[in-house]
């Protein structure tokens, strides 16, 4: 199953609002909401994406997929206790039920790769896990082999949360 996700090519001007895309839109809203809205956040975009974040989060995501910011990507997936015991790495919860995969700085990208690719030969693997393992061994598997991207650990706080750079302004998708 081809993993897609769409690198935004750097651009000039205002930096971006949010993490995922996003278009102008114009809203009429009875004061009373508006004023509600104000008390979550004074941006009144914010506070939309904010009360709307629990709808969002009810929506099935992809087993792991890339969500991008500039030129970096991570990978963000569906956190399963697998991960954690086979791989020992550390999953970061993020609000939207997903979350980043972060190891210390003796897992490479490639032995990450290769750990993943021993487990999932584990016939006692649930088929949500070997989903979810499958799809992260893909992205690796797919970034190691472009000229486009190269994949690294980033430090954050300590524990290093994989990151794919994009060297090329024309990348835009990983996949086929």
């Amino acid at each position: 199953m081809p993993i897609r996700s769409a690198l935004p090519s750097p651009r000039r001007g205002r930096p971006r609002k949010f993490g995922a895309p996003s278009r102008a839109v114009t809203l009429t809203l009875p004061e009373n909401i508006i004023d509600a809205l104000v008390h979550v956040d004074r941006d009144l975009s914010r506070a939309v994406v904010r009360v709307a974040q629990p709808e969002v989060r009810k929506r099935p995501h992809a087993a792991a997929e890339l969500s991008t910011f500039g030129s970096r990507a991570v990978i963000v997936i569906r956190p399963t206790r697998t991960l954690e015991r086979q791989i020992g790495v550390v999953l970061v919860p993020l609000s939207d039920g997903r979350a980043l995969i972060s190891f210390d700085e003796s897992m490479t990208p490639a032995r990450l790769e290769l750990k993943i690719e021993d487990a999932l030969e584990d016939a006692a693997l649930t088929p949500g896990d070997v989903e979810i393992l499958g799809s992260i061994r893909d992205l690796l598997k797919e970034a190691r082999r472009s000229s486009s991207v190269t994949a690294s650990g980033v430090f954050a706080w300590h524990p290093m949360v994989f990151s794919i750079w994009c060297r090329s302004r024309r990348y835009r998708t990983m996949g086929r």
